[in-house]
């Protein structure tokens, strides 16, 4: 019974990493971002996106995020595979953008996999290399909503105040 407690804690610390990156892309949360992998951890986002440093990829894609109205990341069919201080897991990804380019609204749709090799570390569980596969990606022009109350893509968003700064 304790080994099966063991496992589900080590599986919910993954899980809880994965939803981090996810956080750390919406607020555009560096910190957040890097504590996602080990310092030496690395991800192959492919040629014509990005391949290097897990933390490269961070600095990356808040730049590629800074030009955006908005975007929004949701991570669901998470599977752990453990080995002890080592697992390999697989997570579906859904990121909706909107931008705006020459006067038009744009929503972009991207619907990937992150493959993904774990280490625990000091008792801390992080990436040691990510493979991104995108499965279906689009582009639409889309006429803009009225928003309700909305967040901020930085750590002055509400969630902040409830969840805390901590990575």
């Amino acid at each position: 019974m304790e080994a099966l407690l063991h496992q589900l804690a080590d599986k919910q610390a993954i899980t809880e990493q994965i939803y981090r990156y996810c956080r750390a892309m919406d607020r555009m949360d560096h910190d957040l971002g890097y504590a996602v992998w080990h310092d030496d951890g690395t991800a192959d986002y492919g040629e014509a996106n990005f391949v290097g440093t897990g933390r490269g990829f961070i600095d990356h894609v808040n730049r590629q995020h800074a030009h955006l109205l908005a975007h929004s990341h949701q991570v669901t069919n998470v599977l752990i595979e453990l080995d002890g201080d080592y697992a390999g897991s697989e997570s579906y990804v859904t990121a909706t953008l909107q931008m705006e380019r020459e006067g038009k609204h744009l929503r972009m749709l991207v619907c990937s996999r992150y493959v993904d090799k774990w280490s625990r570390r000091g008792g801390r569980w992080a990436i040691d290399h990510r493979i991104a596969l995108m499965d279906l990606a689009e582009m639409a022009e889309v006429t803009p909503m009225p928003l309700h109350k909305t967040g901020s893509r930085d750590r002055n968003d509400p969630s902040y105040v409830v969840l805390g700064g901590q990575p």
